[in-house]
């Protein structure tokens, strides 16, 4: 929370001051109207499909004391710039240098192609017991919600978790320059976004950015498992630890299994300690996510005992990833809708079909998956066919942009009803209501944009 006048927010902003010079800035910094409270800096961004210029009066009479804005407004208190989301990130870059000369405060960021938010909830679980945490709401991982993260911590914070999406090369130096990590995490080099980098080396390439942005002396956590992570210790400024299964990884999990239910357990080995743990995440994919945290937290002066039995007591924290309901009629929902690309669509297929075992009807409802780039069509028939080679026993692809994934199933050797091809969310969810039988699992995934969280949130209902 920042403590500022409005002529020192013009002054660290470049902004042209519309207001009285001693006005105090002295609560949170908002982005919502409707999370005002007394002293907020309501900061207006104009998006798609509002403009938070149009609220700033209502921001104003709900306590915000000032508004940072690109356009003067009549009769309100404001700094006006012309980057709003610059002007932010000034700020917060500001306000980290101020917490740090401090001293105690720890930064720590996580990035990768899946798992991020996954891990960052991870990681503030195990922190939380060892000292005050800050970690994002939601997946408030870019321009806009990195600064509004590090604007929230304060002179008690301990450890400061960000988490740094990137959706083109020089996204992640950007935000490392408003916020260097003492601890870098990179959990993998997907095929997320990969329309907007052009190949899987430019992801490779914008990922390690987290790397080289490192603040002084700062260890850089990376994922052994992955070639193209694990290859960013030739990169790394200073200290690296790595995690993984492989042998010669820091921290290693062995002894792996996973149960009826989905959830994994391993034995977290690093020097001569071993210490076991069982998720209560759902898919074996979360063990990355596991190891990742507890590398970090280890790095950040929690032992592995406790990083190990906290990461046991952790609960899935954000909605629509692989979130598992178990509904009164005996249906199973899998609702991991959040987004999807490649590798994690093949994870919670594989996790469906470990769940579903030989005894219950599989069912995998699945959107399109976003900004794939010129490979999308191959990479959605993949999963098709992968459906397929699990016995996914019903494929129901939604709306635009997924005939690939029929097409593929049905190269494998789908027919009949085995695959079925519906419009849009209404569609989808008429057909389960009358579809759907005690017993059957059922899977909701697509890219955000897709829109199956709807779905997800009204078989979750049902």
């Amino acid at each position: 929370m920042i403590d500022l006048t409005a002529a020192e927010v013009a002054q660290l902003t470049g902004g042209a001051l519309q207001a009285a010079p001693g006005t105090r800035v002295a609560g949170p910094t908002v982005i919502d109207s409707r999370k005002v409270a007394a002293g907020s800096l309501f900061v207006a961004l104009a998006g798609e499909t509002s403009d938070g210029h149009d609220h700033a009066a209502a921001a104003v009479t709900a306590g915000a004391t000032l508004v940072l804005a690109n356009r003067q407004i009549d009769g309100v208190p404001a700094v006006v710039v012309d980057d709003v989301p610059r002007a932010l990130g000034l700020l917060a870059a500001d306000h980290l240098r101020k917490l740090r000369a401090g001293g105690g405060l720890r930064v720590v960021a996580v990035t990768g192609s899946v798992g991020k938010t996954t891990t960052k909830d991870l990681l503030g679980q195990v922190l939380r017991p060892s000292g005050e945490t800050v970690l994002p709401e939601a997946s408030f991982n870019n321009e806009i919600g990195l600064p509004l993260t590090v604007l929230e911590a304060g002179p008690s914070t301990t450890y400061l978790v960000l988490e740094m999406g990137a959706s083109a090369a020089g996204d992640l130096t950007y935000l490392t320059g408003i916020a260097p990590p003492d601890v870098s995490i990179v959990l993998a080099v997907g095929t997320a976004h990969l329309g907007g980098f052009g190949g899987i080396e430019a992801v490779a390439r914008a990922k390690s950015e987290i790397v080289t942005g490192l603040a002084p002396g700062g260890v850089a956590v990376l994922n052994a498992d992955d070639l193209r992570v694990v290859a960013m210790r030739e990169i790394a400024p200073d200290r690296v630890v790595t995690f993984g299964t492989v042998r010669d990884s820091t921290l290693r999990a062995r002894d792996i299994s996973v149960d009826r239910a989905g959830r994994v357990s391993a034995v977290l080995t690093m020097g001569d300690e071993a210490h076991a743990v069982t998720l209560n995440l759902y898919g074996e994919h979360h063990l990355t996510n596991a190891l990742a945290a507890a590398a970090a937290a280890v790095e950040l002066g929690v032992s592995l005992a406790d990083a190990a039995a906290r990461i046991s007591g952790a609960q899935a924290l954000s909605p629509h990833r692989m979130a598992v309901t178990e509904r009164a009629d005996g249906v199973t929902i899998i609702d991991d809708s959040y987004n999807a690309n490649p590798d994690s669509m093949r994870a919670a297929l594989k996790s469906l079909a470990v769940m579903a075992g030989r005894d219950r009807r599989s069912i995998a409802v699945l959107g399109d998956m976003l900004e794939l780039g010129a490979g999308s069509r191959a990479d959605h028939e993949a999963i098709g066919l992968l459906v397929v080679r699990l016995n996914i026993k019903l494929l129901i692809v939604v709306g635009d942009g997924t005939s690939g994934l029929a097409d593929g199933a049905i190269q494998e050797g789908s027919w009949g009803e085995e695959v079925l091809e519906l419009p849009d969310v209404a569609a989808a969810a008429d057909f389960l209501a009358g579809e759907l039988r005690e017993g059957d699992v059922v899977l909701v995934k697509s890219s955000n944009g897709a829109g199956l969280w709807r779905l997800g949130d009204e078989l979750v209902a049902s």
